[in-house]
């Protein structure tokens, strides 16, 4: 039987530390594969819900770059 544990630090503190440690900015398919090392679980749908809630909450920007790639920024 596979037990999973609770992770001490929600998502979006991840991603914000990620972003941090990366000067910023980098592409939503770099920050993804990020995420997707520290939790297995987290799909594509929760990873926009994840950028939306952030962008909406001022912290960062997403800019479209070309066709299916975004960048995301960390707003200071």
């Amino acid at each position: 039987m596979v037990l999973k544990t609770w992770k001490t630090r929600p998502a979006y503190c991840f991603m914000l530390e990620v972003l941090g440690k990366k000067k910023g900015a980098m592409t939503d398919a770099v920050l993804f594969d990020a995420l997707k090392e520290e939790f297995k679980d987290l799909g594509f749908k929760d990873f926009n819900e994840l950028l939306m809630r952030l962008e909406i909450g001022g912290k960062i920007r997403t800019t479209s770059m070309a066709r299916g790639k975004r960048r995301i920024e960390l707003v200071t």
